[in-house]
Protein backbone atom coordinates (compact mmCIF):
# COMPACT_ATOMS: atom_id res chain seq x y z
CA UNK A 1 0.00 0.00 0.00
CA UNK A 2 3.02 2.21 0.96
CA UNK A 3 4.37 1.90 -2.54
CA UNK A 4 1.14 2.93 -3.86
CA UNK A 5 0.74 6.10 -1.87
CA UNK A 6 4.25 7.27 -2.52
CA UNK A 7 4.10 7.99 -6.43
CA UNK A 8 0.70 9.90 -5.36
CA UNK A 9 2.27 11.67 -2.53
CA UNK A 10 5.00 12.77 -4.62
CA UNK A 11 2.87 13.71 -7.77
CA UNK A 12 0.28 15.78 -5.07
CA UNK A 13 2.81 17.52 -3.36
CA UNK A 14 4.56 18.78 -6.91
CA UNK A 15 1.25 19.71 -7.54
CA UNK A 16 0.88 21.98 -4.27
CA UNK A 17 4.36 23.12 -5.23
CA UNK A 18 3.29 24.39 -9.04
CA UNK A 19 0.37 26.12 -7.44
CA UNK A 20 2.40 27.64 -4.91
CA UNK A 21 4.81 29.13 -7.18
CA UNK A 22 2.33 30.62 -9.62
CA UNK A 23 0.65 32.12 -6.02
CA UNK A 24 4.01 34.47 -5.20
CA UNK A 25 4.53 34.63 -8.94
CA UNK A 26 6.15 37.21 -9.69
CA UNK A 27 8.82 37.70 -6.84
CA UNK A 28 11.31 39.40 -9.42
CA UNK A 29 11.04 41.89 -12.36
CA UNK A 30 9.83 40.53 -15.77
CA UNK A 31 11.45 40.88 -18.97
CA UNK A 32 9.44 41.48 -22.32
CA UNK A 33 11.95 40.86 -25.25
CA UNK A 34 10.66 43.33 -28.18
CA UNK A 35 12.09 40.92 -31.60
CA UNK A 36 11.89 44.74 -33.35
CA UNK A 37 13.38 48.19 -33.83
CA UNK A 38 12.14 50.97 -30.68
CA UNK A 39 8.95 52.86 -32.58
CA UNK A 40 7.71 50.28 -34.16
CA UNK A 41 3.82 48.70 -34.30
CA UNK A 42 4.90 45.95 -32.00
CA UNK A 43 7.31 48.17 -29.53
CA UNK A 44 4.60 50.95 -29.26
CA UNK A 45 1.94 48.13 -28.22
CA UNK A 46 4.94 46.58 -25.71
CA UNK A 47 5.67 49.55 -23.73
CA UNK A 48 2.36 50.36 -23.18
CA UNK A 49 1.33 46.78 -21.96
CA UNK A 50 4.45 46.96 -20.02
CA UNK A 51 3.24 49.67 -18.17
CA UNK A 52 0.05 48.63 -16.94
CA UNK A 53 1.58 44.85 -16.41
CA UNK A 54 4.05 46.35 -14.22
CA UNK A 55 1.14 48.30 -12.05
CA UNK A 56 -1.11 44.92 -11.34
CA UNK A 57 1.71 42.44 -11.18
CA UNK A 58 3.82 44.60 -9.17
CA UNK A 59 6.70 44.07 -10.44
CA UNK A 60 8.55 45.99 -13.64
CA UNK A 61 7.90 44.72 -16.58
CA UNK A 62 11.08 45.87 -18.73
CA UNK A 63 11.22 46.01 -22.11
CA UNK A 64 14.56 44.71 -23.97
CA UNK A 65 14.35 45.08 -27.92
CA UNK A 66 16.42 42.41 -29.69
CA UNK A 67 15.92 43.16 -33.67
CA UNK A 68 17.15 41.08 -35.92
CA UNK A 69 16.55 38.63 -38.79
CA UNK A 70 12.89 39.76 -39.31
CA UNK A 71 12.14 39.40 -35.56
CA UNK A 72 13.79 35.76 -35.59
CA UNK A 73 16.54 36.84 -33.30
CA UNK A 74 14.47 37.87 -30.42
CA UNK A 75 12.00 35.48 -30.75
CA UNK A 76 14.40 32.50 -30.49
CA UNK A 77 16.19 34.17 -27.25
CA UNK A 78 12.46 34.34 -25.85
CA UNK A 79 12.29 30.71 -26.93
CA UNK A 80 15.40 29.60 -25.58
CA UNK A 81 15.06 31.02 -21.98
CA UNK A 82 14.00 29.16 -19.00
CA UNK A 83 10.01 28.75 -18.80
CA UNK A 84 9.86 30.16 -15.51
CA UNK A 85 7.62 33.11 -16.27
CA UNK A 86 10.33 35.79 -15.95
CA UNK A 87 10.66 36.20 -20.09
CA UNK A 88 7.95 36.93 -22.52
CA UNK A 89 8.30 38.03 -26.33
CA UNK A 90 5.38 40.24 -27.53
CA UNK A 91 4.87 38.55 -30.77
CA UNK A 92 3.32 39.66 -33.86
CA UNK A 93 1.16 37.93 -36.41
CA UNK A 94 3.93 37.57 -39.01
CA UNK A 95 6.27 35.77 -36.67
CA UNK A 96 3.72 32.52 -36.51
CA UNK A 97 2.10 32.85 -40.42
CA UNK A 98 4.56 34.19 -42.35
CA UNK A 99 7.91 33.62 -40.99
CA UNK A 100 7.42 29.63 -41.10
CA UNK A 101 6.86 29.69 -44.76
CA UNK A 102 9.51 32.61 -45.83
CA UNK A 103 12.85 31.37 -43.79
CA UNK A 104 14.05 27.94 -44.40
CA UNK A 105 16.81 27.71 -42.28
CA UNK A 106 15.09 28.38 -38.96
CA UNK A 107 16.80 27.07 -35.88
CA UNK A 108 13.39 26.96 -33.83
CA UNK A 109 9.74 27.01 -34.20
CA UNK A 110 7.88 29.93 -32.84
CA UNK A 111 4.49 27.91 -33.59
CA UNK A 112 6.50 25.09 -31.37
CA UNK A 113 8.89 26.73 -29.18
CA UNK A 114 6.29 29.81 -27.88
CA UNK A 115 3.55 29.00 -26.33
CA UNK A 116 0.32 32.33 -26.60
CA UNK A 117 -0.80 33.94 -23.55
CA UNK A 118 -2.93 36.77 -24.95
CA UNK A 119 -3.49 38.87 -28.09
CA UNK A 120 -3.44 42.57 -27.03
CA UNK A 121 -4.42 45.03 -30.29
CA UNK A 122 -4.80 44.32 -33.93
CA UNK A 123 -5.25 46.80 -37.23
CA UNK A 124 -5.51 47.03 -40.79
CA UNK A 125 -3.55 47.72 -43.33
CA UNK A 126 -4.19 50.60 -45.65
CA UNK A 127 -3.60 50.60 -48.69
CA UNK A 128 -2.35 54.25 -50.09
CA UNK A 129 -1.05 55.50 -53.21
CA UNK A 130 1.13 58.53 -54.32
CA UNK A 131 -1.37 61.52 -54.94
CA UNK A 132 0.33 61.87 -58.53
CA UNK A 133 -1.26 57.91 -59.26
CA UNK A 134 -4.33 58.53 -61.51
CA UNK A 135 -6.75 56.08 -59.47
CA UNK A 136 -8.99 57.45 -56.49
CA UNK A 137 -10.14 53.80 -55.76
CA UNK A 138 -9.02 50.19 -56.03
CA UNK A 139 -11.02 49.52 -59.06
CA UNK A 140 -9.06 52.44 -60.79
CA UNK A 141 -5.30 51.41 -59.74
CA UNK A 142 -6.54 47.56 -60.52
CA UNK A 143 -7.58 48.78 -64.27
CA UNK A 144 -4.14 50.81 -63.84
CA UNK A 145 -1.84 47.82 -62.93
CA UNK A 146 -3.62 45.82 -65.60
CA UNK A 147 -3.37 48.77 -68.25
CA UNK A 148 0.37 49.02 -67.80
CA UNK A 149 2.15 45.62 -66.57
CA UNK A 150 5.29 45.74 -64.49
CA UNK A 151 4.65 49.84 -64.07
CA UNK A 152 3.40 50.13 -61.17
CA UNK A 153 5.96 49.69 -58.10
CA UNK A 154 4.88 48.69 -54.57
CA UNK A 155 6.32 49.48 -51.48
CA UNK A 156 7.24 47.86 -48.31
CA UNK A 157 8.97 47.32 -44.88
CA UNK A 158 10.85 44.51 -46.03
CA UNK A 159 10.23 41.37 -47.71
CA UNK A 160 8.22 38.75 -45.80
CA UNK A 161 6.62 41.34 -43.85
CA UNK A 162 2.56 42.03 -43.74
CA UNK A 163 3.16 45.35 -46.07
CA UNK A 164 4.69 42.62 -47.88
CA UNK A 165 2.22 40.07 -48.24
CA UNK A 166 -0.45 42.77 -48.38
CA UNK A 167 0.46 43.54 -51.79
CA UNK A 168 1.10 40.08 -52.63
CA UNK A 169 -2.17 39.33 -51.95
CA UNK A 170 -3.65 41.82 -54.02
CA UNK A 171 -1.51 40.93 -56.81
CA UNK A 172 -1.88 37.13 -56.49
CA UNK A 173 -6.01 37.59 -56.32
CA UNK A 174 -6.15 39.82 -58.90
CA UNK A 175 -3.68 38.15 -61.51
CA UNK A 176 -1.38 41.49 -61.14
CA UNK A 177 2.08 42.55 -62.64
CA UNK A 178 3.35 44.55 -60.05
CA UNK A 179 6.96 45.04 -58.65
CA UNK A 180 7.75 44.57 -55.09
CA UNK A 181 10.51 47.28 -53.69
CA UNK A 182 11.49 46.30 -50.39
CA UNK A 183 13.00 48.86 -47.80
CA UNK A 184 14.27 48.73 -44.15
CA UNK A 185 11.83 49.74 -42.17
CA UNK A 186 8.05 51.71 -43.27
CA UNK A 187 9.49 55.00 -42.77
CA UNK A 188 11.84 55.10 -45.43
CA UNK A 189 9.06 53.28 -47.88
CA UNK A 190 7.17 55.91 -46.74
CA UNK A 191 8.97 58.56 -47.48
CA UNK A 192 9.68 57.45 -51.23
CA UNK A 193 5.88 56.89 -51.28
CA UNK A 194 5.19 60.48 -50.70
CA UNK A 195 7.77 61.77 -53.13
CA UNK A 196 7.13 59.39 -56.19
CA UNK A 197 9.89 56.92 -55.97
CA UNK A 198 7.50 54.57 -55.77
CA UNK A 199 3.55 54.24 -56.91
CA UNK A 200 1.64 52.21 -53.93
CA UNK A 201 1.94 50.76 -50.09
CA UNK A 202 -0.44 48.51 -47.97
CA UNK A 203 1.44 50.34 -45.25
CA UNK A 204 0.28 49.95 -40.78
CA UNK A 205 -2.57 52.67 -40.62
CA UNK A 206 -0.73 53.94 -37.45
CA UNK A 207 1.99 54.56 -39.38
CA UNK A 208 0.23 56.23 -42.60
CA UNK A 209 -3.14 58.19 -40.82
CA UNK A 210 -0.86 60.91 -40.66
CA UNK A 211 -0.01 61.95 -44.03
CA UNK A 212 -3.79 60.63 -44.86
CA UNK A 213 -4.62 63.54 -43.22
CA UNK A 214 -2.55 65.86 -44.27
CA UNK A 215 -3.01 64.81 -47.50
CA UNK A 216 0.47 63.63 -48.43
CA UNK A 217 -1.39 60.07 -49.31
CA UNK A 218 -4.23 59.25 -50.69
CA UNK A 219 -5.94 55.65 -49.33
CA UNK A 220 -8.01 53.86 -51.05
CA UNK A 221 -9.28 50.87 -48.66
CA UNK A 222 -7.89 49.76 -45.96
CA UNK A 223 -7.53 45.38 -45.54
CA UNK A 224 -9.52 44.31 -42.57
CA UNK A 225 -12.74 42.09 -42.66
CA UNK A 226 -15.05 45.20 -41.68
CA UNK A 227 -13.53 49.37 -41.69
CA UNK A 228 -11.33 50.35 -39.98
CA UNK A 229 -12.35 52.56 -36.70
CA UNK A 230 -9.63 55.13 -37.41
CA UNK A 231 -10.74 55.63 -41.04
CA UNK A 232 -14.42 54.58 -40.78
CA UNK A 233 -15.39 56.56 -44.39
CA UNK A 234 -12.84 54.21 -46.15
CA UNK A 235 -14.13 51.10 -47.59
CA UNK A 236 -12.43 47.51 -47.17
CA UNK A 237 -10.53 45.80 -49.79
CA UNK A 238 -13.78 43.35 -49.86
CA UNK A 239 -16.10 46.42 -50.32
CA UNK A 240 -14.07 47.66 -53.11
CA UNK A 241 -14.60 44.50 -55.21
CA UNK A 242 -11.60 42.12 -54.07
CA UNK A 243 -13.78 38.96 -52.39
CA UNK A 244 -12.01 37.59 -50.05
CA UNK A 245 -9.18 39.66 -48.98
CA UNK A 246 -8.21 39.94 -45.51
CA UNK A 247 -5.45 41.15 -44.15
CA UNK A 248 -4.68 42.21 -40.59
CA UNK A 249 -1.64 42.11 -38.17
CA UNK A 250 -2.02 41.41 -34.15
CA UNK A 251 -0.02 41.68 -31.33
CA UNK A 252 0.39 39.76 -28.22
CA UNK A 253 2.73 37.84 -25.67
CA UNK A 254 3.68 34.63 -25.69
CA UNK A 255 6.20 32.83 -23.33
CA UNK A 256 8.92 30.08 -23.44
CA UNK A 257 7.19 26.22 -24.56
CA UNK A 258 7.18 24.55 -20.98
CA UNK A 259 6.12 27.70 -19.09
CA UNK A 260 3.47 26.29 -16.55
CA UNK A 261 0.25 26.64 -17.28
CA UNK A 262 -0.49 28.41 -14.02
CA UNK A 263 1.73 31.24 -14.98
CA UNK A 264 0.17 31.54 -18.16
CA UNK A 265 -3.04 32.06 -16.64
CA UNK A 266 -1.86 34.34 -14.04
CA UNK A 267 -0.43 36.43 -17.21
CA UNK A 268 -3.53 36.07 -19.23
CA UNK A 269 -6.15 37.44 -16.45
CA UNK A 270 -3.08 40.71 -16.21
CA UNK A 271 -2.64 41.17 -19.86
CA UNK A 272 -6.86 41.02 -19.65
CA UNK A 273 -6.77 43.70 -17.11
CA UNK A 274 -4.25 45.49 -18.71
CA UNK A 275 -6.04 45.42 -22.19
CA UNK A 276 -9.28 47.02 -20.12
CA UNK A 277 -7.06 50.06 -18.66
CA UNK A 278 -8.35 53.31 -19.58
CA UNK A 279 -4.89 54.65 -20.51
CA UNK A 280 -4.08 51.42 -22.46
CA UNK A 281 -7.26 51.59 -24.57
CA UNK A 282 -7.02 55.82 -25.66
CA UNK A 283 -3.21 55.17 -26.36
CA UNK A 284 -4.10 52.33 -28.62
CA UNK A 285 -6.85 53.77 -30.59
CA UNK A 286 -5.85 57.04 -30.90
CA UNK A 287 -2.81 55.24 -32.39
CA UNK A 288 -5.32 53.13 -35.01
CA UNK A 289 -5.13 50.27 -33.12
CA UNK A 290 -7.77 48.05 -32.33
CA UNK A 291 -8.23 46.00 -28.58
CA UNK A 292 -8.49 42.48 -28.87
CA UNK A 293 -7.72 40.67 -25.97
CA UNK A 294 -9.33 37.06 -25.01
CA UNK A 295 -7.73 33.69 -23.72
CA UNK A 296 -4.76 31.36 -24.73
CA UNK A 297 -6.56 29.62 -26.66
CA UNK A 298 -8.42 31.94 -28.78
CA UNK A 299 -4.53 33.70 -29.33
CA UNK A 300 -3.86 29.74 -30.51
CA UNK A 301 -6.78 29.53 -33.14
CA UNK A 302 -5.54 33.28 -34.71
CA UNK A 303 -1.97 31.47 -34.85
CA UNK A 304 -3.57 28.98 -37.08
CA UNK A 305 -5.95 31.50 -39.15
CA UNK A 306 -2.74 33.52 -39.99
CA UNK A 307 -0.88 29.92 -41.09
CA UNK A 308 -3.83 29.20 -43.63
CA UNK A 309 -3.74 32.67 -44.36
CA UNK A 310 -0.52 33.40 -45.44
CA UNK A 311 0.83 30.13 -46.30
CA UNK A 312 -0.28 29.96 -49.57
CA UNK A 313 0.84 33.47 -50.48
CA UNK A 314 4.25 33.50 -49.47
CA UNK A 315 4.87 30.03 -51.72
CA UNK A 316 2.43 32.01 -54.58
CA UNK A 317 5.04 35.04 -54.08
CA UNK A 318 8.30 32.85 -54.28
CA UNK A 319 9.57 34.76 -51.42
CA UNK A 320 12.69 33.06 -49.42
CA UNK A 321 14.95 34.42 -46.83
CA UNK A 322 18.32 32.22 -45.85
Amino acid sequence: MRRLLRPLLAATLALSSAFAAAQAYPNKPVRLIVPYAPGGATDIIARAAAIELSKTLGQAVTVDNRAGAGGNLGAELAARATPDGYTMVMSASSLHGITPFLYSKLTYDPNKDLVPVIVFASFANVLVVNPGVSAGSVKELTALAKAQPGKLTCASSGSGSTIHMSCEMYKNMLGLDIMHIPYKGSGPAVTDLMGGQVSLMFDNIPSAISHIRSGKLRALATTGPKRALALPDLPTMIESGVAGYESTAWFGLAMPAGTPKEIIARMNAEGQKAARAPEFIKRMTDLGYEIVSGTPEQMAAMIQDEIKRWGPIVKASGAKVD
